[in-house]
């Protein structure tokens, strides 16, 4: 397992449709809700950066968690000014943290992360159960 921090990447040009109203896109107002936890962020070991683009506009405000060596999660449908959404991704963090390969099951993660969850993939070398490898048939 690594030692390095564990990233939580917010895509910054997600669109909430909101932007009229607000003036900002709703990722960034995401990016901006979360780095206003900063001390949060660091007490729970993650490091914060901004994405241009993650691709996953028809389920926006998108942010994924990673580490090298461990499970990388994405999820979307995330409201920009629900407290409740910072708080749930703070807490992810703390069990990825603390987790084996960072491997949640559905019931570990944060009820409102349990059903917004658009990906889980497994780290190159993982050791995981969930993980096989597939070589070719030899032919005969």
């Amino acid at each position: 397992m690594s030692d390095e921090r564990a990233v939580l990447s917010i895509c910054m040009t997600c669109r909430d449709g909101r932007e009229a109203e607000t003036g900002t896109r709703g990722g960034s107002r995401l990016a901006e809700a979360i780095f206003a936890r900063i001390d949060a962020l660091n007490a729970a070991g993650v490091t914060l950066r901004g994405v241009k683009c993650m691709s996953q506009c028809k389920r926006p405000c998108i942010v994924s968690l990673s580490q090298n060596d461990k499970f990388t999660y994405v999820f979307g449908d995330l409201t920009p000014d629900e407290t409740a959404h910072t708080d749930a991704l703070l807490e992810l963090v703390e069990r990825y943290n603390n987790a084996p390969e960072g491997f949640l099951e559905r019931k570990d993660r944060p009820e409102l992360l349990q059903a917004n969850i658009l990906g889980r993939f497994p780290p190159i070398h993982s050791a995981s159960q969930l993980v096989s490898r597939l070589d070719p048939v030899a032919a005969e």
